[in-house]
């Protein structure tokens, strides 16, 4: 059984920064996928951006936040992290960090969300 737990949300204004952490515990697959999603209320989870674990780490992003967020990952920590730059309105969401296997049809796990306001 994989537990996530994320930190790092809070308030913030337009135009700054935060770090996300996601903190894994127990074993997890070299052949799976790490990320975040977030979510706004009446709206599906959308995939924010999302980092191989193993090999080169390979990532991909959502076309609204390429060129402002980062994701990275310290597998020896179970960890991954995304740095949030130049923060909009319309990045307010709660963000869940998921890992999932190649081989799932969906998110194997799921953090419990951490909450990302950014005022104008």
């Amino acid at each position: 059984q994989v537990q996530l737990v994320e930190s790092g949300g809070g308030l913030v204004q337009a135009g700054g920064s935060l770090r996300l952490s996601c903190a894994a515990s127990g074993r997890i697959s070299s052949s799976s996928v790490m990320g975040w999603y977030r979510q706004t209320p009446g709206k599906q989870r959308e995939l924010v951006a999302s980092i191989t674990r193993g090999g080169g780490g390979g990532t991909t992003y959502a076309d609204s936040v390429k060129g402002r967020f980062t994701i990275s990952r310290d597998n020896a920590k179970n960890t991954v992290y995304l740095q949030m730059n130049s923060l909009k309105p319309e990045d307010t969401a709660v963000y869940y960090c998921y890992v999932k296997t190649y081989i799932s049809l969906g998110v194997d796990y799921w953090g419990q969300g951490t909450q990302v306001t950014v005022s104008s």
